[in-house]
């Protein structure tokens, strides 16, 4: 539980009783390669911290499938439309690699909120930083060329490409996978 423990902290330092409070809520679970943790169109009851694997978030576009975000040891899973609203989100949520998971359910978590004002902020804090990783993500689909994304992704998270197929880093920055061929070429 050690990289779960680091992100939570790393979110919003909590006390050691409120760390312990947050984490006896959590479930550990071992998900294989390809498994679908979170589908378009229902309501996710869980949020999941990624102990070891790899994640991919996906929408469903015409003849294909969209990468919108990955997840790497440290990070959170969830579909934020369940995570707020209590209702169907839009994104699929697919493991790349086999997986150790940290899960707590929604509901715990809430009540933990209404109970614990240090966690109530580590709640905000982990809204907080996930709207700004988000709007950046935006930001920089609509303003930079594939070329820049691609050299963005490599600065940020250079580990992270050697673990993801190159068909989906290309499906993430929006090009064929012969441009984004090209793209690497460039940048050599």
């Amino acid at each position: 539980m050690e990289t779960t423990l680091k992100s939570i902290q790393h979110i919003y330092p909590l006390s050691a009783e409120a760390t312990g409070k947050l984490t006896a809520l959590f479930t550990r679970i071992e998900k294989p390669r390809c498994e679908t943790i979170i589908r378009a169109g229902k309501t996710e009851r869980y949020i999941y911290f990624i102990e070891k694997g790899l994640a991919r978030a996906f929408v469903n576009g015409e003849n294909q499938q969209i990468n919108i975000w990955f997840g790497k040891e440290g990070d959170v899973i969830l579909s934020f439309e369940s995570y707020i609203y209590q209702r169907a989100g839009y994104e699929n949520i697919e493991l790349l690699e086999d997986a150790i998971l940290y899960k707590v359910s929604h509901h715990d978590l809430q009540a933990l909120y209404q109970s614990n004002l240090e966690i109530a902020n580590w709640g905000r804090k982990f809204a907080e930083k996930e709207l700004i990783r988000t709007e950046e993500r935006f930001i920089c689909r609509q303003f930079r060329t594939a070329k820049e994304r691609y050299l963005e992704l490599i600065n940020s998270t250079p580990a992270l490409l050697q673990r993801i197929p190159l068909g989906q880093i290309a499906s993430y920055l929006g090009v064929s996978q012969v441009t984004l061929s090209r793209i690497r070429a460039e940048v050599r």
